[in-house]
């Protein structure tokens, strides 16, 4: 499993969505399973070499992208990336001119992965954190490479920080 997070970036000095995998890091996950966890920069050529460098490198099974939302007050779990709409300027003062991260591809893409049900069944463990699905995960220059065995959780800035 490859965990790329994203690193500080605008306002955000700690990235909310590090503190979170760092603590997944922690933990670990089953025996059988590997755990990959990888900071990527917030810039939008680097997001461009370095995710389809580690999935040639690992050949991952499922790739989770976690972000960080100001406006979630929920762990939210996203159906889908979008490519076009880039407005924002990167850690490097960049931006597409085109508005989109990958030229030529898709203006959407759907993850495979059914995460009506991954919400039922996180939600259904009782926890104190509350999830949620969402269809706007903002864009998808970082998940492109290969979407469908992907997920794109973005962390609440108070959840990450307080936790």
């Amino acid at each position: 499993v490859l965990f790329p997070r994203f690193g500080p970036f605008g306002e955000h000095a700690v990235n909310a969505s590090w503190i979170a995998v760092q603590e997944l890091e922690k933990l670990g996950l089953r025996d059988d399973v590997d755990l990959h966890v990888y900071e990527v920069p917030v810039e939008y050529q680097t997001v461009q070499r370095l995710i389809p460098a580690l999935w040639k490198k690992h050949s991952p099974q499922l790739v989770v992208h976690v972000g960080v939302s100001g406006m979630a007050t929920t762990v939210t779990l996203e159906k889908c990336g979008h490519n076009v709409g880039y407005k924002g300027l990167d850690n490097c003062r960049f931006c597409p001119g085109s508005q989109c991260c990958v030229e030529g591809g898709p203006e959407c893409i759907d993850s495979i992965i059914d995460m009506d049900t991954v919400c039922k069944r996180v939600s259904a463990l009782g926890l104190d954190v509350t999830v949620t699905i969402s269809k706007d995960a903002g864009r998808y220059g970082d998940t492109s490479h290969r979407w469908g065995q992907q997920t794109h959780p973005a962390v609440p800035v108070p959840f990450g920080l307080s936790s």
